[in-house]
């Protein structure tokens, strides 16, 4: 018996490794990426703290995987010590069992989530799975007391990891997901820090993103093979709540089929809202938009982030979006709605929508701003954004303003200078128009000298912090509420009065708090005033979107509700007179709600009704 168990063990491994060859070259048919072997070892530190760090959210999910993987692993490591090396030691079959019997009540618990399973998970092979590991756990507790059951049962179980990997079965994601831990495209995740910034394209060297599958550099293509389906980026996706053609995790298993050429029709979760699941198809050299994806799913999405932040597995659907946007625009130049007419406003005038320079500082033609000069060196420039061609948003800034002055903040202006940062045309998959417009702020900002960059506007803020330091612009750039909570905090800017007779809720940006890890610091400002923010039921990392990011509102795909109305629910369901804002972009969309709802109003006006007299 003792023998047969060995021979059973090098079989499922040879098994397993031959699928793992097969699906490797599957991988390795995408573009070139650095491999960094050093991932591989550490991919267990990544494992059991970054991905647990997610996992444990839902802490039941949390212990039963626990049990399941590192019973199913603990017990595979010591089966290949005692059999696979032949030491046949029983104090080993002993810790075996123990190994076992963790692995069996785990499976018992994903049995236990599958007799009523939410909606967002899959189906089909998926609810086998519980079964398939509740055999090997089985088999292997049975070991020297019903040996050929035990072998039978071990084999059952067995075949499901060793063919998952090679057959696409719901057990690739152990294999493919430990190597897209050890590979990520984004490695820097692993470190603390915050990644969301976009990867630039070579484009001297024809790179104009990705048009099929092959076009994915390798470790995405092995990121998308870690997908385990459980639909956390589907439940966290306003594109999708909202009933637009979008499912993110029926996106990235439309590129998994892709990557290995078929259809969709053996896809078993919810489907993109509106298109039936088995009428498309692809292949690893086939175009994706219009065979796999249709381009209404790809223009639905507002880049916020939700799905990246909720995924368990790490991927970047995200940076997949873009890639397959950049293929679109700068190969076909075919962009719904507006999208066309706002590119071509940028490359025009510098603003998307098409205004003259000239007068994005009307609104403080009374205040006599300073002009940044070089020569003159300033403590803060200020950026005023797009948001200084909207009548609304334009008192906010006069009210930053009014705050900067009463901290005493040397600061100046870009004045009529003052181009578009590119984040939309970035979003829209115009690279080439977010390099130019960079490239353009990159010198105007050059001669100058100031000691940090303060804007009102999340998206300004993000671009010019982490996206342009690739193109060779390195500042200091802070959001204004993170600034302003700076001098708040140092006693340079004195909030007297007190407002605490209003009821708030706060609305976290996607570009200020997933982007950038900032939500306590407009917080912390409403605090200082006697605000007591009443938080909506998704809030800070969680924060549902405005539906105001990624150029959605310019392709404006139809769905069945507005994002924004779904927002103003959640601000509605807390009672709330006010919400607070800190994005110029937010505050638009919130505005735009009809009916009955709270007031929308950014924090620096509120912080500049509260300034000592």
């Amino acid at each position: 018996m003792q023998m047969a168990v060995t021979l059973l063990f090098w079989c499922l491994t040879a098994t397993l490794l031959l699928g793992v060859l097969r699906r490797s070259l599957i991988w390795r048919s995408g573009r070139w990426a650095p491999v960094r072997w050093s991932g591989l070892l550490a991919a267990p530190k990544r494992y059991l703290v970054d991905l647990h760090h997610v996992v444990a959210r839902d802490p039941f999910i949390a212990r039963t995987h626990i049990l399941v993987a590192g019973g199913a692993v603990a017990s595979i490591l010591l089966v290949a010590l005692n059999y696979g090396l032949m030491l046949y030691v029983p104090v080993l079959d002993l810790a075996i069992r123990l190994a076992a019997l963790a692995m069996l009540v785990g499976a018992l618990l994903i049995w236990y989530r599958r007799w009523s399973p939410p909606a967002r998970l899959s189906r089909g092979p998926w609810n086998r799975l519980p079964f398939s590991l509740a055999a090997f756990a089985l088999g292997l507790l049975l070991l020297g007391i019903l040996p050929i059951a035990a072998i039978l049962l071990a084999l059952l179980g067995g075949l499901e990891l060793a063919l998952g990997i090679g057959l696409n079965g719901p057990m690739k994601h152990a294999v493919a997901g430990l190597l897209h831990l050890a590979f990520h495209p984004r490695p820097e995740r692993f470190t603390g820090r915050r990644s969301a910034a976009l990867r630039p394209l070579d484009l001297t060297a024809a790179d104009h993103g990705v048009t099929t599958p092959t076009d994915f550099r390798w470790n995405q293509l092995l990121g998308f093979d870690a997908c385990v389906q459980c639909g956390k980026c589907e439940a966290a996706c306003p594109a999708f709540a909202a009933g637009q053609p979008l499912n993110p995790k029926k996106l990235i298993q439309d590129l998994v089929v892709g990557m290995q050429g078929g259809t969709d029709a053996a896809y078993e979760g919810s489907p993109s809202p509106g298109l039936a699941v088995g009428a498309h198809h692809g292949g690893p050299h086939q175009p994706i938009i219009g065979g796999l994806i249709e381009a209404e799913s790809l223009w639905s999405c507002t880049t916020c982030r939700a799905c990246v932040e909720e995924c368990p597995m790490l991927i970047e659907h995200v940076d997949a979006v873009i890639d397959l946007r950049r293929g679109r625009t700068l190969n076909t130049g075919d962009l719904p709605g507006k999208g066309q007419e706002t590119l071509a406003n940028l490359r025009e005038t510098a603003s998307p929508g098409g205004y003259d320079l000239a007068t994005r500082y009307h609104w403080a033609t009374d205040l006599n701003l300073p002009l940044a000069v070089p020569g003159r060196p300033v403590e803060v420039l200020l950026l005023a954004g797009e948001s200084a061609f909207d009548l609304r948003a334009q008192g906010s800034l006069r009210s930053l303003v009014r705050l900067l002055r009463a901290a005493g903040v040397d600061f100046a202006i870009l004045g009529s200078l003052e181009p578009d940062c590119g984040d939309t045309a970035r979003r829209l998959g115009d690279e080439a128009g977010f390099q130019a417009l960079a490239q353009r702020m990159i010198a105007l900002l050059a001669p100058l000298s100031f000691q940090s960059i303060v804007t009102a506007d999340p998206h300004v803020m993000h671009s010019l912090k982490n996206e342009y330091p690739a193109l060779g612009g390195q500042y200091q750039v802070m959001h204004h509420s993170s600034f302003l909570a700076a001098l708040t905090r140092d006693g340079r800017l004195r909030l007297g009065r007190s407002l605490e007779d209003r009821t708030i809720t706060y609305h976290d940006p996607c570009y200020l708090g997933r982007y950038n890890g900032e939500t306590e610091a407009p917080r912390a400002l409403l605090g200082a005033i006697g605000l007591k923010v009443t938080e909506m039921a998704r809030s800070r990392l969680s924060a549902r979107c405005c539906g105001g990011g990624g150029g959605a509102p310019l392709s404006d795909i139809a769905g069945e509700r507005r994002i924004p109305d779904m927002r103003m629910d959640d601000a509605r369901a807390t009672g709330a007179a006010l919400v607070a804002v800190g994005c110029p972009n937010c505050r638009t969309m919130l505005e735009g709600v009809v009916g009955p709802r709270p007031e929308i109003v950014d924090i620096s006006e509120l912080l500049a009704q509260a300034l000592e007299p």
